[in-house]
């Protein structure tokens, strides 16, 4: 498994908490969107099936759990 930078996933948890509708309920969708923004520069549209990195999500959902 490979270790992401503490500054990559606190600036990511950032920008989870902040988007808009943000929802705990929610969490591994607004971590998925955080990655994929991430990974591809833009927020994913509705039925986007780019893939993400799921290490690094992983890593991010688990700052939330």
């Amino acid at each position: 498994m490979e270790d992401y930078s503490e500054s990559l996933i606190q600036s990511l948890s950032k920008k989870v908490i902040e988007y808009p509708r943000f929802s705990i309920a929610e969490i591994e969708k607004f971590c998925w969107m955080a990655v994929h923004e991430h990974k591809h520069g833009v927020l994913p549209s509705e039925y986007d099936i780019r893939e993400i990195d799921e290490e690094l999500y992983l890593q991010l959902l688990q700052e939330f759990k």
